[in-house]
């Protein structure tokens, strides 16, 4: 199954700003995850962000936000969007979740295993996730796998999105996306 721009949505999970600090690598995620929004952002693919208790942990990063200021920002307590019933009917009409964010272990996964749970296509971006631990990372990937959940990386969803090269769109993304240094 591929990803369908008309048909998934990009749901970049709580991150905030005190919490984005303890993550594992955070500068790469951090720069992994403005990747994944410009190009989705650059692609027509709807975004909607999750904040985790956002009096205790601060909002969504200024520099994500700005990257999809239209994007609806949705507040929660539950670790799973799902079992906190904030996502937007907007995004639960649509079939397939893209997810990014953090932690791994925690909001990342109880959210897909609860859209797995509903029929949802969950699409898991592998280096656009983070836990503290890596530890806590790699066995959510693990159980994200066995669950059912696709494990992509960054790449995947825009060669996906993109279909085919030789168009204008291509070229344009090419150049955005591909050349260069890489997060």
């Amino acid at each position: 199954m591929l990803i369908e721009q008309k048909q998934a949505v990009l749901l970049v999970i709580d991150v905030q700003e005190k919490l984005l600090p303890a993550i594992h690598e955070a500068d790469r995620l951090h720069r992994r995850l403005a990747w994944l929004l410009g190009a989705s952002r650059d692609l027509g693919l709807p975004v909607v962000f999750s904040e985790q208790y956002p009096r205790g942990l601060g909002h969504t990063m200024a520099s994500l936000r700005s990257l999809a200021p239209d994007a609806p920002v949705v507040e929660k307590v539950h670790f799973s969007c799902v079992a906190a019933g904030c996502l937007p009917k907007s995004a639960m009409t649509r079939q397939q979740f893209v997810l990014c964010g953090m932690e791994s272990h925690v909001c990342v996964l109880q959210t897909a295993l609860d859209l797995l749970s509903l029929g949802k296509a969950v699409f898991v971006v592998a280096d656009a996730i983070g836990s503290r631990h890596a530890l806590d990372h790699q066995l959510a990937l693990e159980r994200l796998r066995t669950a059912g959940a696709h494990i992509v990386t960054r790449e995947m969803v825009l060669f996906e999105l993109l279909r085919q090269a030789g168009t204008e769109r291509f070229k344009a993304a090419s150049k955005a996306w591909l050349q260069g240094d890489q997060p």
